[in-house]
């Protein structure tokens, strides 16, 4: 018997195995879960999805395409869930976009207003988005339990990150709202700050490389952190352990976020 045994979930985000998203749905299916996968409909991505989620031992994965941004993507993506599972226990959000034209160090004061939208629009309504559709499905079941992803970059300046930093700082608030909201239901909803991961998305951000040698040399435990360490704090949240946990920011960074030179 794993954590997880006997849940069903969906997972948003992962883009290959080097995801937050794909360390998540890791340790979430070694204790049992049952999870629902999404792709961006867009290039390549169901291919790449699929062999992702292929390389967790999943076969014949639940996956459908969605563009979190559009309505009528969520919309019919949470009828499907519900048709084929009639409750579900989870909901992982790990997306985030921003233009990566602008993350760039020195040009935060450049940025447009379409591409401060979009960012805000992808990075934490969404989650919002999701917790609406998903609610019913989780009340079916007795409650349930949320998660998103959020980054130091949203609590203090992280020269480079710029507007993803805004946006994860709507992110987190977002996570609050929803918990206080949510909690009668018996809805939890929290995030993880996690430390810098070599991810898709990390790649947009200037001097990332940078990042992570500063993270190596001032966090307390002298190191970057792994995608398991995230996996396993997912695990914690998404689990009947962490019951009375809810509106939280959870860092799993080494204990960067501690250090103040």
């Amino acid at each position: 018997m794993g954590l997880m045994t006997g849940k069903r979930g969906i997972v948003f985000g992962v883009a290959n195995d080097r995801s937050y998203a794909w360390y998540i749905s890791k340790q979430l299916l070694a204790q049992g879960a049952e999870c629902a996968f999404t792709y961006l409909p867009i290039g390549k991505m169901e291919r790449r999805v699929g062999k992702a989620i292929e390389e967790l031992g999943v076969a014949n994965p639940w996956l459908m395409p969605c563009d979190a941004g559009k309505d009528e993507d969520l919309d019919a993506l949470f009828a499907k869930l519900g048709q084929d599972f009639g409750k579900i226990d989870f909901v992982v959000h790990s997306i985030a976009f921003a233009d990566r034209q602008f993350l760039k160090i020195g040009n935060f004061h450049t940025t447009t207003r379409a591409a401060f939208t979009q960012a805000l629009d992808v990075s934490a309504y969404t989650l919002l988005a999701m917790a609406q559709r998903a609610a019913p499905l989780m009340v079916a079941g007795g409650g349930g339990s949320m998660i998103s992803m959020s980054y130091y970059g949203g609590e203090k300046v992280i020269p480079g990150y710029n507007v993803m930093g805004i946006a994860k700082a709507a992110l987190e608030h977002t996570t609050r709202y929803l918990a206080a909201e949510l909690g009668e239901k018996n809805i939890r909803v929290n995030s993880i700050s996690g430390g810098p991961l070599r991810t898709l998305a990390a790649s947009a951000v200037g001097e990332i490389d940078a990042m992570f040698d500063h993270q190596a040399r001032k966090a307390p435990l002298k190191r970057n952190i792994t995608g398991e360490e995230v996996g396993n704090t997912a695990v914690f949240l998404l689990s009947d352990l962490a019951s009375a946990i809810t509106g939280e920011i959870v860092y799993v960074d080494a204990g960067f976020n501690i250090i103040g030179l």
